[in-house]
């Protein structure tokens, strides 16, 4: 038996918009991914909650959840995350107390505590002139009560027969210790803070308190990998990810460049490091090269679950990317 063969395997899927696609084909196209996703054997499906980035078209996940457990049967689907700061706690409780009412048991609620955005966009969301994350203990205690039915004199509605699984996401310590003393289970961010993995992933084990459900500790690690026929497709295929993240990151988000234009952009040579910074961590290439890059990570990280996510813009080229991972993780 293969030395990995417990470990869980899910997607998150960033619904790309690229440069030669609409934000309603990219929609589309990632609705039309879920039945592929759950037919390969992964195990959830996450969408994350995204605004004033136009290559995302992920920003209201609860409704694009909808679409992706009508279009599952099996899958479980949920956010990774919702943005907590960005809402009112009962905002979210009746969200997903709907989604966990249409499709039981399949539905899961990925916590963020960063606001996600601008502090311009987060206020025009939240509209309190309060956008610190300081409240977010005090807020997540009210989602849970409203959640669970605890909350005194208001009632979320509807619910289901049982609370939507709630997760803590993130990307440094806070709330890697705060899912540990909550006993909830936790999903760190490598694919864009591998820094942090290795310390948050250890506080997290070493806080954990049997108290939210869990009776020990329950880790998911979310790695970007971009698998193709070949480690040259790969690296063709994953370029547009360092130009993306490049202009984020110099505050001029857009969509995503197809691979041509990638190529083609004139890097100067901060920028290339910069990219080859920040893209470290991502696993790209043929089936050999993912195969030993997945299992180096796992070995790392001893996660009770793996998350990848495949954020290129061509939905045929995404799809046989997660379906070379799915082959890979059964001989791990």
């Amino acid at each position: 038996m293969a030395e990995f063969s417990d470990v869980r395997w899910s997607v998150l899927d960033l619904v790309p918009v690229s440069t030669t696609t609409t934000p309603a084909e990219a929609l589309r196209a990632s609705v039309d991914l879920a039945p592929v996703v759950e037919r390969l054997g992964y195990h959830r499906l996450w969408v994350a909650e995204h605004h004033g980035m136009p290559g995302i078209a992920s920003s209201s996940p609860a409704v694009l959840i909808a679409h992706l457990a009508e279009a599952t049967s099996t899958l479980r689907v949920g956010s990774g995350g919702v943005m907590l700061p960005n809402h009112a706690p009962l905002v979210v409780a009746e969200q997903f107390g709907t989604l966990e009412a249409l499709h039981p048991g399949r539905i899961d609620l990925g916590i963020g505590r960063a606001p996600g955005t601008d502090q311009a966009t987060a206020y025009a969301l939240r509209r309190s002139p309060d956008l610190s994350a300081d409240a977010f203990p005090e807020d997540l205690a009210q989602l849970r009560a409203f959640l669970d039915g605890t909350y005194p004199r208001i009632r979320a509605v509807p619910t289901g027969a049982s609370p939507p699984a709630v997760w803590l996401l993130g990307s440094s310590g806070y709330s890697a210790q705060l899912a540990g003393v909550l006993g909830l289970p936790f999903a760190f961010a490598h694919h864009f803070s591998a820094r942090f993995t290795d310390p948050a992933l250890e506080l997290y084990r070493s806080s954990f308190e049997p108290a939210g459900g869990l009776d020990r500790p329950y880790a998911m690690v979310t790695a970007a990998v971009f698998a193709a026929d070949t480690d040259e497709e790969a690296q063709r295929l994953a370029a547009p990810q360092g130009l993306s993240i490049l202009r984020l990151r110099s505050g001029n988000p857009g969509l995503l460049p197809t691979p041509e234009e990638a190529q083609a952009y004139d890097y100067a040579p901060q920028e290339r490091e910069a990219i080859a910074s920040f893209t470290e961590s991502h696993i790209v290439g043929g089936p050999d090269t993912v195969r030993k890059g997945l299992l180096k990570l796992l070995e790392r990280t001893r996660p009770q679950e793996l998350m990848v996510s495949t954020n290129i813009g061509d939905p045929d080229a995404r799809r046989r990317s997660y379906e070379i991972i799915a082959e890979v993780a059964k001989d791990l």
